[in-house]
């Protein structure tokens, strides 16, 4: 461990619970909501999964640094986290493959956190009080001033963030003689989610978040793809319009978690913040078609109102449920050819139960395409 490392940190938390530890990473004050992933491996994918953009994470897991980092395992082009909360953060790793320790590669990504803290009584806080915001420093250690910090920060609820991590240009990949076109919107994709896409025979054209149905339909692709991301989804009506226009010219359309929520907001199917949300790679879901339980990768802070779509039937049919909690984890719109899934399929990191939702994205386009 480096000296800086060694640093007094204080987590102060909005509803005034503080915990004292050390500093991890840069020195310095963050901000952000506070939230908890359960997955025990894979710590540089979640750094750099756009959808934890402006949160503070706390890992569950007891080691953070263990293997160091790698740039092939990013999910992004930096981190996206605001902070992090770790027990053990160590910056000797085992890892012949690495490139660098995790304490390098926070100073050199302008991250800080906080280690030494008994994350198990923050997270246990967290379940019972829900997820609340949150400051983070090495350099301000006075209560009162952290709370003056702590006031200026936005609630998550009614954030429009996925513009901010969105792609500013339209950019491809993949191979552009493969069979299928898809349109995807960023709204703050994951690298793996395009790979999986690519590995099936997709030609991607990944278009920045607030791009139009029509200005992805000039580039006549096969299917579009709503993206994962942050944020509050009610406050995106740019994506539901866009999802509206899709389905109303009946395209394949297929979305993740951000792209889940938004495809139930264009049919009428409201969004609510969730008391903790679920993070991690370990959550059971059921595909209700199959009957089959699937151990899932998640992280999102939003859901579909259940009750929502049983008063709407008629027009969406509920595809997978969580098993924990009963939440909605994946719907299928009647007469339209569109479906989505709350959790990540792409499960990087995590198990790779889900990943045949990919395959039946391109069965859908291929059926379309045969049809057409």
């Amino acid at each position: 461990m480096s000296d800086q490392q060694q640093n007094k940190a204080v987590l102060l938390l909005e509803d005034g619970t503080i915990f004292y530890g050390k500093s991890a990473g840069k020195i310095g004050t963050t901000t952000g909501e506070i939230c908890f992933n359960t997955g025990m491996t894979g710590y540089q994918e979640i750094f750099t999964d756009p959808s934890y953009y402006g949160q503070l994470l706390i890992a569950t897991n007891a080691h953070i640094g263990n293997y160091g980092t790698k740039h092939l395992d990013t999910e992004s082009k930096s981190i996206k986290i605001a902070g992090l909360i770790c027990k053990n953060f160590t910056n000797l790793y085992s890892r012949e493959l690495a490139d660098e320790s995790i304490q390098d590669y926070f100073e050199k990504e302008q991250l800080v956190g906080i280690c030494d803290v008994d994350t198990r009584a923050i997270v246990r806080h967290i379940r019972d009080k829900g997820a609340m915001n949150a400051v983070i420093s090495s350099e301000v250690t006075d209560e009162a001033e952290l709370k003056k910090i702590l006031d200026a920060v936005p609630n998550m609820e009614g954030l429009e963030l996925a513009s901010k991590v969105s792609t500013e240009s339209a950019y491809f990949l993949g191979d552009p003689n493969k069979e299928f076109k898809v349109a995807v919107l960023d709204l703050g994709v994951k690298k793996s989610i395009l790979e999986c896409m690519a590995e099936r025979g997709c030609y991607l054209k990944v278009f920045p978040a607030k791009t139009t149905f029509e200005e992805m339909k000039l580039w006549n692709p096969d299917g579009y793809f709503l993206s994962n991301g942050p944020g509050d989804p009610a406050s995106m009506p740019y994506a539901v319009e866009t999802a509206k226009q899709i389905l109303a010219a009946n395209e394949p359309l297929f979305g993740i978690c951000l792209g889940h929520q938004i495809l139930a907001l264009a049919i009428g199917i409201p969004t609510y913040k969730m008391h903790n949300g679920h993070r991690g790679i370990n959550h059971p879901v059921i595909n209700l078609n199959t009957g089959k339980c699937e151990i899932t990768s998640q992280n999102h802070g939003f859901g579909v109102s259940p009750d929502a779509i049983m008063a709407n039937t008629d027009k969406v049919e509920i595809t997978h449920k969580n098993l924990n909690d009963d939440t909605i984890e994946g719907i299928r719109v009647k007469g339209k050819k569109a479906f989505s899934v709350q959790y990540h399929p792409e499960a990087s990191p995590g198990p790779h139960d889900s990943r045949y939702l990919f395959d039946e994205f391109v069965s859908m386009m291929s059926q379309t395409v045969v049809a057409g």
